[in-house]
């Protein structure tokens, strides 16, 4: 069961383009059911005993969207303020979360998007599948949070950010510096 973008008037407007200008990012080939490469699966065929469902159009699963769409609903309502997640999101996932739960509630989905660089790591994007993940429990335990935190902050957050060892050290020396600042403000303040 695929979703039709075309029939969507806004489509792509996240993205601020429209549907001639984008490509899907999908691996399907447009097939006879598919009309354009842009439309998406909204239900997909498959007969996994662990990972399917019956359904009226027989068994299957989600498509990919669905999940944050349903999750959406569940936990926040048919329309909420804020959703976010990385740039690289933008387009296909969340111009198809977005037509798929419009079409769907017949309200609008988010008011206001935020989408965020990559972290990276010797100039690549940060990811398990290349094993060059740091997890903040790890990150934690040698340096404690509030390092990372103000690390980040340090960084608008649509801006690539390289994680490395030097900045690191130089969060950590301005929070000494800081902490050291209030310090003295404290005693100055008890002395006064």
């Amino acid at each position: 069961v695929y979703y039709r973008v075309r029939s969507k008037k806004d489509y792509g407007k996240l993205s601020n383009r429209k549907p001639d200008e984008l490509r899907s990012g999908t691996r399907e080939i447009v097939s006879g059911d598919k009309q354009d490469e842009l439309d998406f699966a909204l239900w997909k065929k498959d007969e996994t005993p662990e990972a399917s469902w019956d359904s009226p159009w027989g068994r299957g699963r989600p498509g990919w969207h669905i999940e944050c769409s349903a999750m959406s609903k569940a936990y926040l309502g048919s329309s909420f303020d804020i959703h976010g997640g990385g740039q690289d999101l933008v387009f296909p996932h969340h111009e198809n979360e977005i037509a798929q739960s419009e079409c769907g509630t017949g309200q609008s989905f988010c008011e206001h998007w935020v989408h965020n660089a990559f972290v990276t790591v010797g100039g690549e994007k940060m990811s398990k599948s290349l094993g060059n993940i740091v997890t903040i429990r790890d990150f934690t335990k040698s340096y404690g949070s509030e390092v990372l935190i103000y690390e980040f902050v340090k960084h608008h957050y649509r801006s690539a950010y390289d994680f490395n060892m030097h900045g690191l050290q130089s969060s950590l020396s301005e929070l000494e510096r800081i902490y050291g600042a209030k310090r003295w403000a404290e005693e100055a303040l008890t002395e006064a």
